[in-house]
């Protein structure tokens, strides 16, 4: 792992320490598949808390908070070449705490924090021209530590924080450019939560709610707006099948890999690296290889279309890293790569 060279020796040595305490809930000796390998590093200052989106091969990550200030440069990453170019600045206000999806290939981002306001603004990037214009409000309150994905080209977003933890749920149309209420999330209000999408379904789990970190898991079919509760993720059962859950978390990340979902990092409060992928037919979840950076909180995750998945940046208390990994779960661990 890379370090900056204005982290002070000792807080290099702590948080080697805490990486190698709790980035993992098992040795990844133990039989446990996939692997992960540490590729270009992000080329824009280390930050955390950003707003990512992909488009086709490309991901894309930009604004976040480091450490000092809050940002509004952006960057695309290049699976096919390994390589980190910045595009056009994002032209909204600099703020941590946003969400990005992807519809109608184009990219959205939009919420968070500026540090002293919640944010509803939206602006959508077009990659042929490279030029973020403003699109609709949000058509919800303005607030940070929301979930969003796409299903069919249209946006969804619900969950996070305003002054209140919020459940509310809203779909963006692009060819519209308006907002629509759905019916809230079936699960309890939060905020910090991770979703993904596989087979048309949009899945939400994870966040924390007054202190609480939530056990809940719910699959969101847009065809009739309708939220169905799945197994909770944490061992709450008579069963065996959850006896080794730990997925429970914030501030996390997820992402999708030839129809699984894999959750990675975030706090519980304790820093996480451990890594659950989430099988649907079963709605059952199994450990992988935990993450092999050091556990880390708000960082960001993309998967392209060319069946990668990435995850990039984040924080360690208060270091800001600007690495990237991606994760291979069909691969055996190596421990030398």
């Amino acid at each position: 792992m890379k370090f900056h060279s204005n982290y002070l020796l000792i807080g290099f040595l702590a948080v080697s320490l805490i990486s190698i305490s709790i980035s993992c809930d098992k040795d990844p000796e133990e039989e446990l598949i996939g692997n992960w390998l540490e590729l270009s590093d992000f080329e824009g200052v280390a930050r955390s808390d950003a707003a990512s989106f992909s488009i086709g091969n490309l991901g894309y990550v930009g604004t976040g908070y480091d450490g000092e200030d809050r940002l509004t440069d952006f960057w695309a990453y290049d699976s096919d070449r390994n390589n980190w170019t910045q595009i056009a600045e994002f032209p909204g206000t600099a703020r941590n705490a946003a969400v990005g999806f992807t519809a109608a290939g184009k990219g959205y981002v939009g919420t968070g924090f500026d540090g002293n306001n919640r944010l509803a603004d939206f602006w959508a990037y077009d990659p042929a021209a490279n030029e973020l214009t403003q699109v609709a409000d949000f058509g919800g309150s303005a607030r940070y530590g929301v979930v969003a994905f796409s299903i069919d080209n249209i946006g969804y977003l619900g969950t996070g924080f305003d002054g209140n933890y919020l459940k509310d749920f809203w779909a963006y149309n692009p060819s519209t450019n308006t907002w629509q209420q759905k019916t809230s999330f079936g699960g309890s209000k939060r905020r910090d939560a991770v979703g993904f999408v596989i087979g048309g379904m949009g899945y939400i789990c994870t966040g924390i709610n007054n202190g609480a970190y939530e056990t809940e898991f719910y699959m969101y079919d847009p065809a009739n707006d309708l939220w169905t509760a799945k197994r909770k993720t944490a061992d709450v059962s008579d069963e065996d099948f959850d006896n080794d859950y730990s997925i429970i978390r914030s501030n996390a990340v997820a992402f999708v890999l030839n129809n699984k979902a894999y959750v990675t990092t975030g706090a519980a409060p304790q820093l996480l690296g451990s890594v659950w992928e989430y099988e649907p037919a079963t709605d059952l979840w199994e450990q992988r290889t935990p993450f092999e950076g050091t556990a880390r909180q708000d960082a960001v995750a993309f998967s392209t279309e060319n069946g990668r998945a990435f995850v990039v940046t984040g924080r360690s208390s208060s270091f800001s890293f600007d690495d990237i990994w991606e994760f291979k779960p069909a691969d055996p661990y190596d421990k030398e790569d």
